[in-house]
């Protein structure tokens, strides 16, 4: 499967995944709280930060009624109106400049989800790297032959989708002129459980749809993550935030800092464990094959006495007989006088 490269990253199953730190509405509305994430994010080890682009207005309408009022008991924003949290939650379109720029400053990448065509012209106009399509927007056909028509990478979240709608967006993609692609295992639900993840789905998509995959984790922690690498997730994407207790509309899922430096390390880590298919000593463990068991005399042998159970053991170190002869060396008699702690030789016998 080929390498993707974006900028100064090359995304493949060769590299170490991709860390993207979500942005969201973790600003809690101050571009200095931005800034600040961004900087954390940076500290932290990530390659990426990613913000979303839309306004209230591009998303839903100024309604409170049914469908519009978010009155499930289970989600994270009961008692919203879907116009009132768009409201809360966007990134204002005057802070992208300086949110990329001090990605920029920082060498990481920094892009963002548009939600509808007015978005992904505003982010030509800044010449973002690549985009994201976010998963409620991936069976927008027109959206995504907009995206697709730039010609850069595009990374396509796929909660909800069945396999027939993850081909139709990859296929318009494609036809629209996406030459760099790449899926993401995602399940739409804020937190989400573990046990709703299906992380053997990523080696699974990648092949049905001949291209790389990575996950969008919106489970607590970093489990998920670290063992998506396993799968060859080579994009991991997770929400951030300077603290949970800040509050925020995505806070209650997102990661700390801390927490994000430990999944940048052990990701790294998951990926340099992978290695190759292998097997016998590497170079490395030449000196411990020393410590393997072998026969040794345990007690003092004279010339014609015989090897026994009692003056002959399979014990650590490894000089001596391989102890699968042990059977052939008891009831043999010594050529000559063996010292209590020698290793057991032919030459013995």
């Amino acid at each position: 499967m080929q390498s993707i490269k974006i900028e100064h990253y090359t995304i493949g199953r060769e590299q170490q995944p991709l860390i993207i730190a979500e942005m969201s509405g973790n600003h809690n509305q101050s571009l200095d709280r931005a800034l600040a994430i961004v900087d954390a994010a940076a500290d932290c080890g990530v390659q990426a930060l990613k913000l979303q682009t839309y306004t209230a207005d591009t998303m839903t309408i100024d309604s409170d009624e049914g469908e519009f009022f978010i009155d499930d008991p289970n989600s994270l924003w009961k008692g919203n109106s879907l116009y009132k949290l768009y409201q809360q939650a966007y990134t204002p379109w005057e802070w992208h400049k300086p949110i990329f720029d001090r990605c920029q400053e920082h060498g990481i990448l920094g892009f963002s989800t548009p939600f509808d065509e007015s978005a992904v012209d505003f982010l030509e106009s800044l010449d973002v790297p690549c985009y994201k399509i976010a998963s409620f927007e991936m069976t927008d056909l027109p959206l995504i032959r907009k995206v697709a028509a730039t010609g850069k990478p595009m990374i396509i979240s796929t909660g909800m989708a069945t396999v027939a709608e993850i081909d139709e967006t990859v296929r318009v993609a494609r036809q629209s002129g996406c030459q760099k692609l790449i899926l993401l295992k995602c399940t739409s639900t804020y937190p989400a459980a573990p046990t709703n993840t299906n992380l053997m789905t990523i080696p699974h998509m990648g092949k049905l749809f001949d291209c790389q995959v990575g996950l969008s984790d919106h489970t607590m922690g970093i489990g998920a993550s670290i063992a998506s690498v396993a799968l060859g997730a080579t994009i991991i994407e997770k929400h951030f935030t300077l603290s949970r207790s800040d509050g925020g509309v995505d806070s209650a899922f997102s990661l700390e800092p801390p927490e994000m430096k430990a999944m940048v390390t052990e990701c790294k880590r998951a990926f340099q464990a992978l290695g190759q298919i292998t097997y016998g000593p590497m170079k490395e463990e030449e000196l411990s094959l020393h410590h393997r068991r072998s026969l040794y005399v345990v007690e003092d042998i004279r010339k014609g006495e015989f090897f026994t159970k009692k003056n002959v053991r399979a014990i650590r170190p490894g000089l001596g007989l391989p102890t699968k002869y042990l059977d052939i060396v008891i009831g043999r008699k010594a050529q000559q006088n063996v010292s209590r702690g020698t290793p057991v030789s032919w030459d013995f016998l």
